[in-house]
């Protein structure tokens, strides 16, 4: 058995996780942690846990959080992962970040984006960037998983199969994102309350949403020249779900043929990424409370211009579940393992 602790455990993505490793036949979980509810029984903040987890969370800073564990899932805001990948680290654990304090290669960038300073360089040099369909051979060598963002995942993986194979114009590259509140977390901000969100549809974190240097960094790196893009994300009146609409522009003399055999060819043998049928578009609906992502291609003939649409579970393929197939990868175990199951619907 895998002995794993989450820390972070109270919030959305860290109660997902939990559900999800309780479910994980080779996973026993040997510690919640917490900044809001030590001394707390886990199934006494989230009520529907009652009788299946009833451990008592500890506080975050409890070091047998850590000690008790051979993998540490934080699910942390920004920030705050440091000092524990430090302390994981230093005796030889393995840690899978949910949050963003490893995801950008440079500390310049971090500081710029984030308003804080980040890990070093030497430790971001130990982490790889957590989305398997990428860098699925560096995750199974790895100690240090920096889970990707919610949003980075919808764009990274609606571009990638086009930018491997050069078939679009890197010049022109426009993401439409939408997401349900609970990307935003539990904490009790005004703007994610009910009355002022339902029925209301707002764009948000213009023209600098911090996701926006981790889309351009792995956009880069597979295209392997400078990728800058115009990334607009919107918060919708749901609770979870996310969508992207990109808008791109093909290469001149590349078909459609060319762009569809692309997917099929990059994503042939990946368990979590589904290509729609030509005229199929995704749903939210269609991957809610999965690990999968649903790809449609539109290509318009009459603009010339072509367009990925991305839906995921923006707490499951967007954080928790990824979180847990890579450290499926990282053990070696199949990566449907706690991972196997059809979107509720309707």
């Amino acid at each position: 058995m895998i002995k794993a602790s989450v820390l972070g455990a109270t919030g959305y993505a860290g109660q997902e996780l939990v559900r999800m490793l309780y479910q994980h036949e080779y996973v026993e979980i040997v510690g919640l942690g917490t900044q809001s509810y030590a001394g707390k029984p886990f199934s006494e903040i989230y009520p529907h846990f009652n009788g299946v987890v009833d451990t008592e969370c500890l506080n975050i800073d409890d070091p047998a959080l850590i000690n008790a564990a051979e993998v540490i899932f934080l699910a942390l805001p920004h920030g705050l992962s440091l000092p524990y990948v430090e302390a994981a680290s230093k005796i030889g654990k393995k840690v899978i970040d949910l949050g963003a304090d490893f995801r950008l290669k440079s500390p310049s960038v971090y500081t710029k984006w984030y308003k804080t300073t980040g890990p070093s360089l030497e430790l971001l040099k130990q982490a790889v960037y957590g989305l398997p369909e990428v860098y699925r051979q560096d995750i199974k060598e790895a100690n240090i998983i920096a889970n990707p963002g919610c949003y980075p995942t919808t764009a990274i993986l609606a571009l990638a199969p086009l930018l491997k194979n050069k078939l679009i114009d890197t010049n022109y590259i426009i993401i439409d994102s939408k997401s349900g509140v609970s990307g935003a977390g539990r904490s009790l901000v005004v703007n994610s309350l009910f009355s002022e969100v339902d029925g209301d549809l707002k764009a948000y974190g213009i023209p600098q949403h911090r996701h926006t240097p981790e889309i351009e960094q792995e956009l880069t790196l597979l295209a392997e020249n400078d990728v800058m893009v115009t990334f607009t994300p919107h918060l919708i009146p749901m609770i979870r779900g996310m969508m992207s609409t990109v808008y791109t522009r093909p290469n001149q003399n590349v078909t459609q043929i060319e762009i569809e055999e692309a997917y099929q060819n990059f994503y042939s043998n990946e368990p979590f990424i589904r290509i729609l049928p030509q005229g199929q578009y995704p749903h939210t609906k269609w991957v809610l409370g999965t690990n999968y992502c649903d790809i449609g291609l539109s290509w318009d003939e009459r603009t010339g211009r072509l367009r990925i649409i991305s839906a995921i579970d923006n707490l499951v393929k967007g954080a928790s579940g990824q979180a847990v197939q890579n450290m499926n990868i990282m053990y070696g175990l199949n990566e449907n393992l706690g991972l196997a199951r059809i979107a509720m619907y309707p």
